[in-house]
């Protein structure tokens, strides 16, 4: 199945392209196999909106009132900031540092680096993590010796860590890696417990193809219907639970800090567990929340003062401490702390704008507004609407004090990319407005060309890296709109958000989003729909995979933020529209990453 995606075409199906021609179809096929991750139902496409040619009345989509108040999150308490939590880090630390590389042989060193990873303290130890890497692939006797001793979960866990350190893995490629397991793969003793770690560790690989590494895609597939098969009644019962999360979702996909949270209660009840090493992530992870919870609160504070949450800009998402999770998800290092804070203040705006051109505004006054949102002046904005002045007096204001903020310190003045990049947003908006009142359905390629841009994630990226720790002077001049990393970013978080929301969004009479606009253009139900835009999911994984493994001149924390903005997108639509409408997961992921600290 997996190989079969390499060969779609890179750009999607044209106006007169079907990519669903029948049901006897190679495509067809991968389409009905790519069930496993993505199970659904078919309806029918009643769901596409009917062209309208009355003139539309205000509307509404009566979003609820958020469900956390500014006296709880001023009340969380800072647990984990005194000094002595301070001093003991820092002497847990050194033990641990002082343990990297000094393990019994190659495979515990590997799994090692693997156990900090997963525990989210890696980021500690990123030369020292990077240098040992470094070391056993630029080896190609420690690589050979690895392959013949025929064990996969060695090997594909060191292919693994290379490729997640964005380290050239050329002596152990995709093709070497398949080499020595292609006749063993498909005689493994299904419920061996050797064998099963082996093909876990090879479904955990397998994600992280690039295009054209089209064994490692079948053997994926392969792994993941062996694991689906299994008699877990003959397994260890932690095994088993290691295996139905990674079935749930591959771990290159998973929001890191929740897999972290989740990781820490599995590695102290392991056998071979090493104490002060779950010392150390237990009080990194509850050091690391404290300083979430001061941004919360300080951020709360900022939201209310900033004068939106108002009865003229009633109908907008009132959704900040969800704003906030979104930017911890990518920015979550204690010293991406301006970063992570402009992010949050970015992505409140995004839905405020969002919402006034997706609800409210008239063609006319999205018009205007997009123009002088263009030319960045609010002496233009007279003639806009009150809730319009508004909102554009405060975004002005708040973009101003974040550049000056940044230029005070660096100084460097990315105010012109912030202006850049909200009316690049603004235009996208309005193309999909201008779509709305017009009963207008693009088709897929159409739609997916503005849709990258409209979901905001060039918003945040663009800040992650104009308001990165590592910007120069050189770097800032260099920032092109938008590079192809970027574009196969946030494709991948537009595609989880229509999945998640296309239902709800087409019963408000939003636009078509891209499950209604292919099953308009191909005449296919919506779980064939559905199913394509899976697949899109993948091959866009395996762009932005290569891009990365390619574009290492990045900088890291950007390099670092490409790949989790689609997973923070996977984490909050998971469960359906965890940001507009915040459901039962949401609100634990919230309390769990940035509320309530892990027991000592």
């Amino acid at each position: 199945m997996m190989a079969l995606l390499l060969h779609l075409p890179l750009l999607l199906p044209s106006k007169n392209q079907s990519f669903l021609k029948s049901s006897s179809s190679k495509s067809f096929q991968v389409l009905q196999r790519m069930a496993y991750l993505f199970p659904i139902t078919c309806l029918s496409n009643s769901g596409v909106r009917e062209t309208s040619s009355s003139s539309p009345a205000r509307r509404t989509a009566n979003f609820q009132p958020t469900i956390w108040d500014d006296n709880h999150i001023q009340s969380l308490p800072i647990d984990f900031m005194e000094d002595k939590y301070v001093k003991l880090r820092e002497k847990l630390k050194e033990e641990v540092r002082c343990m990297i590389g000094k393990q019994y042989g190659l495979i515990d060193q590997l799994e090692f680096v693997d156990v900090l990873r997963q525990l989210g303290v890696a980021y500690h130890f990123d030369s020292e993590i990077k240098d040992l890497l470094n070391s056993f692939n630029s080896s190609e006797k420690i690589i050979n010796s690895l392959i013949e001793t025929n064990n996969l979960h060695h090997t594909s866990l060191m292919f693994r860590l290379l490729r997640e350190h964005v380290i050239d893995a050329s002596i152990l490629s995709a093709d070497i890696l398949m080499s020595g397991f292609r006749s063993k793969i498909e005689n493994l003793n299904i419920n061996h417990e050797h064998d099963v770690k082996g093909m876990l560790s090879l479904y955990e690989a397998s994600f992280l193809a690039v295009e054209g590494e089209d064994e490692l895609d079948d053997s994926g597939d392969f792994a993941t219907k062996y694991l689906r098969n299994l008699d877990k009644s003959l397994l260890d019962q932690q095994l088993i639970e290691e295996i139905d999360h990674a079935l749930e979702l591959p771990l290159h996909w998973r929001m890191p800090r929740l897999h972290t949270r989740w990781y820490i209660d599995v590695y102290k009840r392991q056998e071979n567990m090493n104490p002060i090493l779950l010392e150390f992530a237990k009080l990194d992870f509850n050091m690391v929340q404290c300083v979430y919870k001061q941004e919360l609160k300080e951020m709360s504070r900022w939201w209310i003062n900033l004068g939106l949450i108002c009865d003229e800009l009633s109908f907008v998402r009132d959704r900040l401490v969800e704003h906030y999770l979104w930017s911890s998800g990518f920015n979550f290092r204690p010293e991406f702390w301006r970063c992570r804070k402009a992010v949050t203040k970015i992505i409140c705006f995004a839905t405020t704008l969002d919402d006034i051109y997706d609800i409210y505004g008239t063609m006319d006054e999205l018009e205007l507004f997009t123009n002088v949102v263009q030319g960045w002046k609010i002496s233009a904005s007279e003639e806009l609407p009150n809730y319009m002045k508004i909102c554009l007096t405060a975004l002005f204001k708040t973009m101003d004090e974040i550049a000056n903020d940044f230029s005070m310190e660096k100084g460097l003045n990315i105010l012109p990319c912030l202006k850049r990049m909200w009316g690049d947003l603004c235009k996208a908006y309005l193309v999909e407005a201008r779509w709305y009142y017009t009963g207008y359905t693009p088709t897929l390629n159409e739609y997916l060309e503005n849709a990258w841009i409209s979901i905001g994630g060039t918003s945040e990226l663009t800040a992650a890296y104009c308001l990165s720790n590592e910007l120069t002077i050189e770097a800032l001049n260099n920032l092109e709109f938008y590079p192809p990393i970027v574009r196969s970013s946030c494709m991948l978080f537009r595609l989880y958000n229509d999945l998640a929301t296309e239902k709800e969004e087409i019963k408000r009479g939003d636009a078509p989003k891209s499950v209604q606009c292919f099953m308009n253009e191909n005449n296919v139900c919506e779980m064939e729909a559905e199913d394509y835009i899976k697949i899109l999911v993948r091959k866009y994984w395996k762009e932005l995979n290569g891009m990365r493994y390619r574009g290492t001149n990045y900088m890291k924390c950007f390099q670092e933020a490409v790949v989790d903005v689609p997973r923070m997108a996977q984490c909050m639509y998971q469960f359906g529209d965890g940001h507009s409408e915040p459901n039962q997961e949401t609100k634990d992921r919230v309390i769990l990453l940035l509320m309530e600290p892990i027991s000592p």
